[in-house]
C-alpha cells in the first residue's frame, strides 16, 4: 500500500497563489490565498517573507511552465521557423478562446503591481526577453532581413491577442487577425526603406 505525501506548505501556497491570482488577479487576498492553501500566516512570511516575495515566486514559476509550452508548440510543428512561428499564434489563438482564459497574467500583474519596484516586474521583464530571445532565433534561422525588429513586433501582436482575447467576443476573433499581421511581420523581405533595426 503505498500513500501520496501531501504537498507541504509552501507547495500549496504557491498552487493556490498560481490559481488565485490568475482568476482574481495579483490583488488577492492574503487571507483568501491562506485558506485556499490551508496554511497559518506564518507559513507566508516565512517561505516568501511576505505576499510581494509569493507573487513574485508564481510568477517565475509560470514563466518556467509556459516558456516550455511555447518551445514545445514550436517543436511540434516542425523544422520550418515560419511554421513554427505561426504555430504559436495558432496555439495562443486556441488558449485565448477557451472558456477558463482569464488574459495574460503577465500583463496583468504588470497593470496591477504598482509599486516599480515590486520584485514581480524583473519576473515579467526576463520572461518577455526570453520570449523574443526564442522569436529572434527563429526569425534569424528564418533569415529575416531584421530579425530582432521584428521580434518586437511579434511580441506586441502577443500581448495584443492575449489582451483583447480576455475582452472580446466576436464574430471574427482577434486571433485570425492576429495571424495575419504576424504573416505579414514574418514575411517581409525588403531590406531597403524598412523600419529601422
Amino acid at each position: 500500500m503505498t500513500t501520496t505525501a501531501k504537498p507541504g506548505p509552501r507547495e500549496r501556497l504557491l498552487l493556490a497563489a498560481q490559481e488565485l491570482t490568475y482568476t482574481q488577479g495579483v490583488g488577492v487576498g492574503v487571507d483568501a490565498l491562506l485558506k485556499e492553501a490551508a496554511v497559518a500566516r506564518r507559513s507566508l512570511y516565512e517561505h516568501f517573507g511576505g505576499k510581494a516575495g509569493l507573487v513574485a515566486e508564481v510568477l517565475r514559476r509560470s514563466t518556467s511552465e509556459d516558456v516550455q509550452k511555447y518551445r514545445t508548440t514550436m517543436d511540434a510543428a516542425g523544422n520550418e521557423p515560419r511554421a513554427r512561428l505561426l504555430a504559436v499564434f495558432d496555439r495562443l489563438g486556441a488558449v485565448a478562446a477557451a472558456a477558463d482564459f482569464h488574459g495574460c497574467r503577465y500583463l496583468a500583474a504588470d497593470l496591477a503591481l504598482t509599486d516599480p519596484e515590486h520584485p514581480g516586474h524583473e519576473v515579467t521583464r526576463a520572461y518577455r526577453r526570453t520570449l523574443h530571445g526564442l522569436l529572434t532565433d527563429e526569425l534569424t534561422a528564418l533569415a529575416h532581413p531584421q530579425p530582432g525588429y521584428a521580434a518586437d513586433q511579434l511580441l506586441i501582436l502577443i500581448d495584443g491577442l492575449l489582451a483583447t482575447g480576455a475582452s472580446r467576443s466576436e464574430d471574427r476573433p482577434p486571433a485570425a487577425t492576429v495571424r495575419e499581421l504576424a504573416e505579414h511581420v514574418i514575411d517581409f523581405r525588403r531590406k531597403e526603406d524598412g523600419p529601422p533595426r
